[in-house]
């Protein structure tokens, strides 16, 4: 059995234990999650994703089963690790190697963790249009994750292959990420409206599903005179779930600009939308105060996007990943600071419309 597959598998079994003591022993009862219980879950799930930096810091070498300096050499080649290794210094070279792969896992964290905000702001429409109390939005957040998770295994390691198979491949995520960055910006005021009746997941499921009409507590299927029916909590759950869709295509391509290491690519993309959901907690009330924020990840996509299409060139300038994370905490910084600075003037609107939440304190 390869190193890849017990560390992929020792992974997965921790990630399946925390959701099972999450889900079976703090959230047994549907209630609403209050800030405290959200702060104390973020802090949990920002915490081991720092552990787990420390951990491929001290043993990221094992993940590929790296024993030898050609094992490393031809790893580093490989996922194109921009790394000079030393042939006659080989634990110096590997701890090279763990310290660069260590700073792509927090690199990739820091981004996913950031775009993941703006997919926060879609979820309050979602749940605000289809007016889902609050005790049940964990409940569809845990189940959306699930489905997450597993969109995010197929699409990260189909785009490593790709990338492996088609190099040129990065130029168009690149490009495509300039693209992308430069429309939210451009569309940047423009505000989203979640439409309930002509959604094209709701018709979709209208189409081929029986949809009851009202919302039957928790539950996403019910069963009435012997017919089977998806409930609208379950439409609500098919939304977060294309709407994750969406958000992966911008997200996972802006990973690989920093690693093409598929596993490090997939390990901090799960720790970040694991730990979006208790920033949704956190967040859902005091994220119309970051209004420049949308600016912010739009300079982060642009900023990606022109990594990955000149990455030779700033390679031979000496560009590491550290001068990326420091770049990106940046632009983050600034956008969050200047947001606070300069508070944007809100017209008084009902809770309703404004797409605010209430959250018990």
């Amino acid at each position: 059995m390869s190193s890849e597959i017990v560390f992929f598998g020792g992974f997965l079994l921790f990630i399946i234990l925390m959701l099972s003591i999450d889900l079976g022993l703090f959230n047994k009862r549907d209630h609403a999650v209050s800030l405290k219980e959200a702060a104390i879950m973020s802090s949990v799930w920002v915490s081991l994703a720092i552990g787990f930096y420390f951990l491929l810091l001290a043993e990221g070498h094992k993940l590929h089963g790296i024993e030898t300096f050609e094992r490393l050499a031809f790893i580093t080649k490989s996922h194109l690790h921009n790394i000079q290794l030393n042939p006659h210094d080989f634990y110096g070279s590997l701890q090279i190697y763990r310290q660069n792969l260590a700073l792509e896992f927090l690199t990739g964290y820091v981004i996913e963790y950031a775009l993941s905000v703006d997919n926060i702001f879609v979820m309050v429409l979602i749940f605000t249009a289809f007016s889902v109390e609050p005790k049940y939005y964990h409940r569809v957040l845990f189940w959306g994750i699930v489905g997450a998770v597993i969109m995010r295994f197929l699409f990260i390691f189909l785009g490593a292959t790709l990338i492996n198979q088609f190099g040129w491949i990065l130029y168009v995520f690149g490009a495509f990420l300039v693209y992308t960055g430069i429309m939210m910006f451009v569309n940047r005021n423009q505000e989203e409206t979640i439409d309930p009746e002509n959604h094209k997941v709701v018709k979709f499921a209208s189409r081929y599903f029986s949809v009851y009409p009202q919302f039957v507590g928790n539950k996403f299927f019910i069963k009435k005179q012997g017919k089977k029916y998806i409930t609208p909590l379950f439409l609500v759950l098919l939304i977060i779930e294309f709407t994750d869709l969406i958000f992966a295509v911008d997200s996972i391509p802006a990973i690989f600009a920093v690693t093409k290491d598929p596993y490090i690519v997939f390990f901090s993309n799960i720790f970040a939308i694991l730990g979006l959901r208790s920033m949704f907690f956190l967040l859902v009330n005091i994220i119309h105060k970051f209004h420049y924020l949308k600016v912010g990840l739009a300079v982060l996509l642009v900023f990606i996007g022109v990594k990955m299409l000149a990455h030779g060139w700033l390679k031979s300038w000496g560009f590491t990943t550290s001068h990326s994370l420091l770049i990106i905490v940046l632009i983050l910084t600034v956008s969050v600071v200047a947001s606070l600075m300069f508070p944007k003037k809100r017209k008084k609107k009902s809770g309703h419309d404004s797409g605010q939440l209430r959250m018990d304190n």
